[in-house]
């Protein structure tokens, strides 16, 4: 096991830079998410750990060595792809030694550590069999099992269960939580799935334009988002953003004229305003805020209503059952303290006041 240091790193392709200068710290032993949408620069720089891909500008350091000019085969890391790159014509256990056979280890050794990765994974009735005859959550434990028999300091997961339907993803979720808390061997994890990031992590680093918009744990980004874009980004259904102007002090006035009170006693620096709420934190009340249901998704043990508020849509997320319809008039409350503030910025992110404050360990 080792840490893992990335320090100011920039990467380009050319004139295209894809890279802001990343600074990132990874303490031994510690499974960090790096999540974001397409493009924003995740998976480059998961495949620059592995060596993959050149670095333009900076360092990266595993354990005590930069490893900008070491090789792949060289820094001791392993790699596990969304495609699982299985060889057809070998069988499992073949499949899960070839990194050992490639190195020369002495035949012993390769079969102790993959009858030991086996064994992990639940893999050992499996071994004599070809990938074709595996399901899609069995081929991704080999290609894991083939990372493992490695003994690396550093795991990579890049997009690992993008190919699974969605009950695999979950169990295969677990099933990789598991294996790190038995290993305990440094983690990086490349997602645009914020569900994976949070369920999985002991840290989640949000990308966006090639720079990191936040890191930290996973309920600390969701409970205190620092930027506008977080905050849509971490939670499902997303969270809802309400614009208006600042009247009275602590009154937001949104474009029907809808007053919306604000806890008072707090400046703010610009005159509009963005309100964020989560779903989850709207209540049904018999007087507050008027929307208008246009959609209602019962799940059993929760229902999704989609509304119109202000003329924006909001949604709602309430536990259990409800008995509200399509056209019906809701009236919605929230607790201040769960509102998030953010003031406009003419800069690319949004600074966002927070008027819940939560200590972490």
């Amino acid at each position: 096991m080792s840490t893992l240091d990335i320090h100011n790193v920039y990467k380009a392709y050319g004139s295209v830079e894809v890279l802001h200068g990343v600074s990132l710290n990874i303490k031994d032993g510690e499974f960090v998410a790096l999540v974001g949408p397409s493009g924003c620069g995740k998976s480059t720089l998961l495949r620059m750990i592995a060596g993959l891909e050149d670095i333009t500008a900076g360092d990266i350091v595993i354990g005590d060595r930069i490893v900008n000019d070491v090789a792949p085969k060289n820094r001791n890391v392993a790699m596990v792809f969304q495609n699982y790159a299985l060889y057809p014509h070998m069988n499992v256990r073949d499949n899960m030694g070839f990194p050992l056979r490639q190195r020369r280890m002495p035949k012993a050794e390769i079969e102790r550590r993959v009858n030991d990765a086996a064994r992990i994974l639940g893999l050992e009735p499996l071994l004599e069999r070809k990938p074709r005859a595996l399901s899609g959550g069995q081929r991704q434990r080999v290609a894991m099992g083939r990372a493992i028999v490695r003994e690396p300091n550093v795991f990579l997961f890049d997009e690992p269960l993008s190919n699974l339907d969605a009950k695999l993803r979950v169990q295969m979720r677990s099933e990789i939580k598991e294996l790190h808390q038995r290993l305990g061997i440094t983690t990086v994890y490349v997602t645009h799935d914020q569900i994976e990031a949070m369920t999985l992590a002991d840290r989640v680093v949000v990308m966006n334009g090639g720079i990191i918009e936040q890191e930290g744990p996973p309920l600390e980004l969701y409970d205190k988002p620092a930027s506008r874009f977080v905050a849509a980004f971490i939670g499902s259904p997303p969270m809802n953003f309400l614009e208006g102007e600042i009247a009275d002090g602590a009154v937001l006035v949104l474009a029907d004229g809808t007053r919306l009170q604000l806890p008072a006693g707090r400046q703010y620096r610009r005159a509009h305003v963005t309100v964020g709420v989560r779903p989850e934190h709207f209540e049904l009340h018999e007087t507050g805020w008027p929307a208008t249901v246009s959609v209602i998704e019962p799940t059993g043990s929760e229902t999704q209503i989609t509304a119109r508020m202000a003329g924006q849509i909001v949604r709602i997320l309430v536990r259990g059952r409800t008995l509200v319809m399509p056209g019906e008039v809701i009236h919605l409350q929230v607790r201040s303290e769960l509102l998030h503030i953010f003031e406009d910025e003419v800069a690319r992110g949004s600074r966002v006041l927070h008027l819940q404050e939560k200590q972490y360990a």
